[in-house]
């Protein structure tokens, strides 16, 4: 077998149909990257007939002087079931980058070890072996993170459009989506000049955002495959729909007010007063819904970046403005895109949630929404490190010089 540098046509047409694709591993990630200052190149590995068996791009970096590193994200594009072929990947990569003084290769792939099922994972043990293949050919495991601690997340919630439905969504968020449907809110097709909205959306409740938005789009926009959505308060529709549910709660506060006059027993007493509240939230929407259209101004409370790869669109950024939350525009949001990519792909990956599913965990809001929309959530197997070079890899991480690098993202 020959292992050698490929072009990245070559590479992007072997990566557009491996199982294991992904748009981590493709020449626009590629560009990404290297903005970053991280070199790249892109490897392939033939058979006797000169056939290409295996491929991945390589991000290397400097770390110290005369030591680098490699990262592989979303590992090789091989198939890992394949001992004597990951064995042979594996022996000729590490001859390959010892020559380029690389001290180890950071890979991540996408791996199926665990399904969610009934608030915990069901593990298929047959990813077993492939653990065992990696860790018998230089292959490290590292530990395994619950949150948010590795270069890509560990667990994925991904959503299958051909079984979206609203109806099939837990129940409060329909309600949810109900509720924002019912303040006006509209989706809106961006483009680059969009990118400066999404920006302030995200800057505006300090919510942290690990990539470059204008990069993105420069890069991915060059085959279509990124797009811009944002979400804004339509006033008019807004201020009607209050005016109809304000009118509608009048007519059950009456009711309930002739009810405590004839029998004024505690349950009668305490929907007059839940009607009330349900009035006065009315009333504050007919206020907002009046100024607003005066105003005649464009407000956007919500946006999100999404990468098209292959049958899926991957949500790389999003943020909502907190100061209207009681609009529910992150419901709202998500949802109409998938609506938007039901007829085109098939999948939705909501990006990472945790592998703690206690409600003490920090992230449990977090989950609990991607979780409102039914997804399939899969954990996968997790980071290892390829060890090149024993020694220059222990002087890394006795130093200090591994955490520090790692404590950033990458991505």
């Amino acid at each position: 077998m020959n292992l050698k540098e490929i072009s990245f046509i070559e590479f992007d047409e072997f990566a557009k149909n491996h199982p294991l694709k992904s748009f981590y591993q493709s020449s626009n990630y590629a560009l990404i990257m290297g903005e970053k200052n991280f070199d790249y190149e892109y490897i392939g590995l033939f058979n006797e007939m000169n056939v290409l068996v295996a491929a991945s791009l390589i991000f290397t970096k400097k770390i110290k002087k005369n030591i680098s590193y490699g990262y592989a994200p979303k590992g090789f594009l091989i198939d890992y079931k394949d001992k004597e072929l990951v064995r042979k990947f594996t022996n000729l990569l590490k001859e390959y980058y010892s020559q380029k003084n690389v001290a180890f290769i950071k890979i991540n792939p996408d791996i199926i070890v665990g399904k969610l099922k009934n608030n915990s994972f069901e593990h298929n043990f047959q990813t077993e072996e492939i653990k065992y293949t990696l860790s018998s050919n230089s292959y490290i495991k590292l530990k395994n993170n619950l949150y948010f601690e590795s270069s890509l997340p560990r667990f994925n919630a991904i959503v299958d459009l051909n079984k979206l439905e609203l109806r099939n969504l837990r129940k409060n968020t329909r309600n949810k989506i109900y509720k924002s449907q019912r303040k006006g809110l509209l989706l809106e097709k961006g483009n680059i000049n969009s990118i400066n909205v999404l920006e302030r959306i995200i800057r505006k409740n300090k919510n942290y955002c690990n990539i470059n938005l204008n990069d993105y789009y420069n890069v991915f926009n060059r085959n279509d495959s990124i797009d811009i959505f944002l979400v804004k308060i339509d006033y008019e529709e807004f201020l009607i729909n209050a005016r109809i549910s304000y009118d509608k709660e009048i007519e059950k506060n009456t009711y309930y007010n002739s009810k405590i006059i004839d029998n004024p027993t505690e349950d009668n007493i305490n929907a007059k007063m839940n009607s009330d509240l349900v009035l006065l939230a009315y009333k504050n929407d007919i206020l907002e819904g009046t100024k607003g259209l005066k105003d005649e101004k464009d407000v956007y409370i919500a946006g999100a970046m999404v990468v098209k790869y292959g049958n899926t669109a991957t949500i790389v950024a999003s943020a909502f403005d907190k100061t209207y939350s009681r609009h529910n525009a992150n419901y709202f949001l998500h949802y109409k895109i998938m609506e938007y990519y039901k007829n085109e792909l098939n999948y939705i990956d909501l990006n990472g949630m945790t592998g703690d599913l206690s409600t003490i965990n920090p992230y449990y809001g977090l989950n609990q929404f991607k979780l409102g929309f039914n997804p399939n959530v899969f954990e996968y197997i997790g980071e290892y490190d390829l060890i090149i070079n024993e020694n220059d890899y222990s002087y890394l991480k006795e130093t200090g010089i591994l955490a520090k690098e790692f404590n950033k993202k990458n991505d």
